[in-house]
């Protein structure tokens, strides 16, 4: 389900018509967080790893409503849930795209995720299907073989994209304290540095809970 924003009352109204007519409206942050705690409970509980941080990745975008906003046409709508469209690799050293639904429930989440890794490891090709294509969702990669300190994506900038990207590296340990890499990209029409900051203190408190 989705909703029609009202521009004319949306305090962003200028912000989004401005950063409207740029070729890259996107921006990007790279920096890190506290990936202690998060790791621990993996360990403590067998959870599966990448989909576990997916999974607090995905409770805290849809906690911050800047993240649910997308654009069609000269509208913005918000949704009421995303999900994840995330690359996963295959022993062939090729990716596929996925769909992964969020589900408060983690049980739930992750039996589906599951599901759909095994899927986009038996298949072959980009699966570049219709579900992978929705826009209710994330674009999320996940880079395990180093971590990083900047990033940038492919883009086909006459498609007017305003799907939220997110990526993660491989952990750092300093001490006792792991770091998590993640790269967060948007498009400036529809928010600002505040609202990744939102979205990081967000994920942060879950990965610490």
């Amino acid at each position: 389900m989705k909703t029609k924003l009202d521009l004319n009352t949306w305090n962003r109204k200028e912000h989004f018509e401005f950063f409207g007519n740029f070729d890259e409206p996107f921006f990007g942050i790279n920096t890190t967080v506290d990936f202690t705690k998060g790791y621990q409970k993996i360990k403590d509980h067998g959870y599966p790893y990448f989909l576990y941080y997916l999974h607090k990745s995905l409770q805290a975008v849809n906690a911050i409503e800047a993240f649910k906003y997308r654009i069609d046409g000269d509208e913005v709508f918000i949704y009421d849930t995303v999900h994840a469209s995330a690359t996963i690799g295959r022993d062939d050293h090729t990716f596929g795209f996925s769909f992964i639904e969020f589900n408060e429930d983690f049980e739930r989440f992750i039996k589906n995720g599951q599901e759909e890794i095994e899927a986009v490891k038996n298949s072959t090709g980009i699966r570049h299907t219709a579900n992978a294509k929705r826009v209710d969702s994330i674009h999320y990669s996940s880079i395990p073989w180093y971590t990083f300190t900047g990033l940038t994506h492919a883009r086909h900038f006459k498609y007017k994209d305003s799907v939220p990207k997110i990526s993660f590296g491989k952990y750092t340990k300093t001490g006792d304290t792991l770091s998590l890499p993640i790269a967060i990209y948007v498009n400036h029409g529809l928010m600002d540095g505040f609202h990744i900051g939102q979205y990081l203190e967000e994920f942060q408190r879950l990965l610490n809970e």
